[in-house]
């Protein structure tokens, strides 16, 4: 195994530990350890400093892991989603949009919406036309009051 391959393993351990609750309740326990303490030792600089100290190198080495960890998830669904452009009716030219700069991107950005609201426009017309084909549906009779919140359309 290379060190690459060990770091991957120990990145991707560490973010999911780091992530779960009882990560969160054992800092959360140390801080206030930490914080009782204080009295004990006067509030001196050396007792600041422990915390100071201590939470910066924490999170100077968690940046590193957490970057790794998330770089190759961002890899491993952007190749997921590249094979599903693949074998759909997508057009293969987003393949790679990922590598753009950020001005492109944002143009990219620009006609997808145009052309996602023209779809939507085309889809509703299409929508009303298969409507007006289908016969008049009976109204359905209710049998108690639908409540407020449900019967609300989002927009």
């Amino acid at each position: 195994m290379t060190v690459r391959h060990v770091f991957a393993r120990f990145a991707t351990r560490i973010s999911e530990w780091a992530g779960k609750p009882a990560s969160f309740i054992l800092a959360l326990i140390a801080v206030i350890i930490w914080a009782a303490l204080g009295p004990v030792f006067d509030y001196s600089e050396t007792w600041q400093l422990v915390i100071n100290t201590g939470t910066t190198i924490i999170t100077f080495l968690m940046v590193f892991v957490l970057q790794n960890a998330q770089t190759r998830d961002t890899r491993a669904i952007q190749a997921k989603l590249d094979e599903i452009i693949l074998t759909s009716h997508a057009e293969n030219r987003f393949i790679g949009i990922e590598n753009l700069d950020e001005e492109d991107l944002k143009h990219l950005d620009r006609l997808v919406a145009k052309a996602a609201k023209g779809r939507g426009e085309t889809e509703a017309r299409r929508t009303t036309e298969k409507q007006a084909d289908l016969p008049a549906a009976k109204p359905e009779k209710r049998k108690r009051a639908a409540p407020a919140t449900a019967s609300r359309k989002r927009k």
